[in-house]
């Protein structure tokens, strides 16, 4: 991005003053994203989160258009010795500071994102603007590439070493209004998987893990008025713990039902549940205790409180497990777009792991018992 010489390969472009990789990937990035990371394709002693964090800036190889006879130009333009010699004296300039007239950065950059963005914001303001002479929403478009860029690299390093990067929610604040401006990054669509309003009843969002990988899943069950008790579940695939996990939702449903309200028909009715693996990563945990808010929750005909996610599992004989790695799981339900969390109380002596902003960001209910989670989950007086 800056001037200076560089090396272009397969995966990335490096050059003196600022690194910038250009991710030419192998498979769909919807794929990649839901199995590795966007370093997939990069030699396995490349995948070290100490040199990746030190990447200024990810540019989305698949936006870019491959060349095309009508792209080149037929016009008059710079030789290359001209155009060396200009990139030459620019590097001697620094126009990093150019957006501090109009914008200050979020405060959840550190100081390598900030450097980051600073080195874009200066390349990408001398190659446009060589004269100086731009607006306020010139580099405003600047600040939000710049920041895009940077943000990309930051998701794909908290997927390697977790809560370490987990401050990924770029923003910068117009220093004229004071509004704070958050930034995406367009291939994660915003990651609000959690719709905003209530749900349908019977629906609830649930943490599912797959190996190291923690997702989202969301499971969704209906009632057939005219049936005889039979439970059936679609999407649970090979997985021995999920299907056990939900196996032990409906026993228990069964069992205990009636203590939540006597209205609950367990003979005339069939429950019809389908449990959907949000993010692709394949779900190998379990969801027990989501499973049985579900079938409460279809049973009486009530919603769940609006971007609600379940946390945590249980037994056969109802004892609640605690969550593993709740800050990563907290990080995850964030970034999924929930605002409540209903949390075991097993899981409050972990609470002082999770850093305090992320905790803030939530409204959270502890639960003692699967009773007590569908009562809050439904908000049962």
């Amino acid at each position: 991005m800056n001037s200076g010489s560089f090396v272009r390969g397969k995966e990335s472009i490096i050059a003196k003053a600022s690194m910038v990789f250009e991710g030419n990937i192998n498979q769909s990035v919807e794929s990649l994203l839901k199995t590795s990371t966007l370093f997939e394709p990069f030699p396995e002693a490349m995948i070290d989160t100490a040199f990746l964090d030190r990447m200024h800036f990810y540019l989305p190889g698949w936006e870019v258009p491959k060349l095309r006879p009508e792209f080149f130009t037929d016009s008059w333009g710079f030789i290359s010795d001209y155009f060396a010699e200009f990139l030459r004296e620019m590097r001697k300039r620094n126009e990093s500071s150019c957006y501090h007239k109009y914008f200050k950065l979020g405060r959840c950059l550190n100081q390598r994102d900030t450097m980051a963005v600073n080195k874009t914001v200066s390349a990408m303001c001398k190659l446009l603007y060589p004269d100086n002479n731009y607006s306020k929403e010139d580099i405003e478009e600047i600040l939000n590439y710049a920041l895009e860029g940077r943000r990309r690299v930051k998701e794909q390093l908290k997927k390697l070493g977790g809560m370490e990067f987990y401050d990924t929610m770029f923003s910068y604040i117009d220093l004229e209004t004071m509004e704070e401006k958050f930034v995406s990054v367009k291939e994660q669509g915003g990651g609000k998987l959690i719709p905003e309003g209530n749900s349908s009843a019977g629906t609830v969002y649930a943490i599912c893990n797959s190996s190291s990988m923690i997702g989202v899943a969301r499971i969704e069950c209906s009632l057939n008025e005219k049936g005889s008790g039979k439970f059936d579940v679609t999407g649970l695939g090979n997985s021995k713990e999920l299907k056990e996990s939900v196996k032990t939702a409906q026993n228990y449903f069964r069992a205990n039902a009636k203590h939540i309200s006597q209205t609950i028909s367990l003979d005339q009715k069939d429950y019809l549940t389908h449990v959907e693996d949000c993010m692709g990563i394949g779900i190998d945990s379990s969801l027990s205790l989501a499973t049985y808010v579900s079938y409460i929750s279809a049973a009486l005909g009530r919603p769940l409180s609006a971007q609600l996610m379940v946390l945590g599992s249980m037994s056969i004989g109802g004892t609640v497990n605690k969550v593993d790695d709740l800050a990563n799981a907290l990080q995850v339900c964030f970034d999924a777009g929930a605002k409540k969390i209903l949390l075991p109380m097993s899981s409050a002596a972990d609470i002082a792991t999770v850093p305090a902003d992320l905790f803030a960001k939530f409204q959270i209910s502890f639960y003692s018992s699967p009773e007590d989670a569908a009562v809050k989950a439904l908000g049962i007086e």
